[in-house]
């Protein structure tokens, strides 16, 4: 106690003004000196932390991330080192522990200076990212692995902007949860979030969707319809799997994105767009350019901001989290735990399918414990890890075939053998489960 009194004593004096000022802020403030120390914290903080005479002369790191060292010598971008080093504002996402546990929290830093344009100190501001993890229950996105608080704060901070987001991972990473997080962290969140899946889209069904159409534009327009693009007026337009829609159908997209505005089919009156776009692909956009599969100006229009999510294998740290938060959704009546054993085989697994892959798995193995613990037997985890494919090792080329037709009898076969559900084959297909719906309702032989 008395070194932390000689520390306290040692700390620059602020002016009753300036505590007074921090205090009238509502979010959880304090003054920092060059040397990482706490000179000075407004009630918010407190709150957070504890009283005032456990937080003056502590050092920020030791409160916010229970570190005996500063963060950026800890692995972390430090907002204070940088903007020691730059003289300018600095933000970053870390995750805190807090008076409500951990928590992802935005933090900027602004030097202070005096008179003389001399940093005297910097003022922190510390901002809950309530989104990241709260909110509505099939919504909630979980996580503290870096690879993931890099991913979460390149949305935080693009959320704020009109900027066209572009989500890219593998399939099952949850880019439609981050297209969700970017709408419920931006000013249109009050406003309509629409999701289009743009696999198998025609180009009728693509114009009377989006745009939608008059009465008696076409046989069976019995009445006007009102389009997607109609329908999120001040929201989120979220188009899942991009890379799927034809080439015919890419102008059109990229028209109204240029011009701002559409017209019903069958309609002669314009209409003005107001939505704000996220596009998500699992696929090599900047290849298919290349390949002349993908328009470069469209490219162009919807990569302005891109965000990596990554795969479950390069955040596996999250993984018992994800547990957590997934088995109490799954089973609600019973408390169903894994054993250190089960554990222990998820953490050794791949998880090509990722989060979605991880959801089937419990799901399965919930269904196969009888008792309240589940166990390595009740995973079934070698039911995803075959990387051949058995078609073309017993049935080699014979034959120069049509793309659509290969496709349609390799998912006839895939339907009939793969030991697992709908769900399940869509990921071992690299393709979300709506894609696969579709296609396999396009294969259904017509009724005549």
């Amino acid at each position: 106690m008395t070194a932390l009194n000689d520390i306290k004593s040692s700390l620059p004096k602020i002016s009753e003004e300036t505590l007074r000022l921090l205090d009238s802020f509502p979010e959880p403030k304090i003054l920092l000196d060059k040397r990482y120390r706490i000179i000075a914290a407004n009630a918010a903080y407190h709150r957070e932390f504890g009283s005032k005479q456990k937080i003056l002369g502590r050092f920020c790191y030791e409160l916010s991330h229970h570190y005996d060292k500063p963060c950026d010598q800890a692995g972390e971008n430090c907002p204070l080192r940088d903007s020691m080093e730059t003289g300018e504002p600095n933000r970053v996402l870390h995750v805190h522990h807090t008076s409500k546990g951990r928590e992802h929290v935005e933090v900027e830093v602004v030097p202070v200076k005096d008179e003389a344009g001399k940093t005297t100190y910097f003022m922190e501001t510390m901002h809950a990212l309530h989104h990241a993890r709260g909110g509505i229950r099939d919504r909630v996105m979980v996580g503290y692995s870096r690879p993931f608080n890099r991913m979460l704060e390149l949305a935080k901070r693009v959320a704020a902007r009109e900027s066209s987001v572009l989500l890219l991972g593998e399939s099952g990473t949850g880019k439609e949860l981050v297209a969700h997080a970017i709408h419920d962290m931006s000013p249109r969140a009050s406003a309509p979030f629409v999701a289009v899946e743009c696999s198998g889209l025609t180009e009728t069904l693509f114009e009377s969707e989006m745009f939608g159409y008059e009465k008696g534009s076409f046989t069976g327009a019995a009445s006007r319809k009102i389009g997607l693009v109609e329908a999120v007026r001040g929201g989120t337009l979220f188009l899942d799997e991009v890379g799927d829609i034809p080439l015919s159908l890419q102008v059109k997209l990229l028209r109204l994105m240029e011009a701002g505005t559409y017209r019903r089919v069958g309609g002669l009156e314009p209409l003005r767009a107001d939505f704000r776009l996220v596009a998500a692909t699992h696929r090599d956009l900047a290849q298919m350019v290349r390949d002349g599969t993908f328009r470069q100006d469209l490219f162009f229009r919807i990569n302005v901001f891109p965000i990596h999510l990554p795969p479950l294998r390069e955040r596996i740290e999250d993984l018992p989290m994800l547990v957590e938060t997934l088995l109490p959704n799954l089973e609600p009546v019973r408390k169903i735990a894994l054993s250190d054993e089960a554990m222990a085989a998820l953490m050794k697994h791949d998880f090509p399918g990722n989060v979605r892959e991880l959801r089937n798995i419990l799901e399965r193995a919930v269904i196969m414990a009888d008792g309240n613990t589940i166990q390595p037997q009740h995973l079934y985890l070698d039911t995803m890890k075959s990387s051949t494919n058995p078609v073309l090792e017993s049935r080699p080329f014979a034959e120069i075939a049509h793309l659509e037709s290969l496709e349609k009898r390799y998912l006839a076969w895939a339907t009939e053998n793969f030991q697992g559900d709908r769900k399940a084959l869509a990921e071992r297909l690299g393709i979300s489960e709506r894609t696969l719906y579709r296609k396999l309702r396009n294969n259904e032989p017509s009724m005549t």
